[in-house]
């Protein structure tokens, strides 16, 4: 069960970051935003979850949470942010 919340915080989390990015010139829209922020978030999420050693289900505790959120909310703004980027530059081409 841990796990799966863990999973939803960094998957809203995400979101929450792509919406942020979608804030600049980089916007993809408000539904693109919201799920390639919530891609992002899960899979950086993850990533930082297993380098700070709090995945494999344990107890929920404020270092997990604190985690799986910036991990999750950075992964979602940066992944978004990227692909508007590049979006941006091949529609200037």
């Amino acid at each position: 069960m841990e796990t799966l919340i863990s999973l939803l915080v960094q998957i809203i989390s995400g979101a929450v970051g792509g919406n942020l990015a979608g804030m600049t010139k980089q916007s993809l829209g408000t539904g693109l935003n919201t799920f390639l922020g919530g891609v992002g978030g899960l899979v950086l999420g993850q990533v930082v979850s297993a380098l700070t050693g709090t995945s494999g289900g344990e107890a929920l505790d404020v270092a997990a949470v604190g985690s799986n959120i910036v991990g999750g909310g950075i992964g979602g703004l940066v992944l978004t942010w990227i692909v508007g980027f590049i979006k941006n530059q091949m529609a200037a081409k």
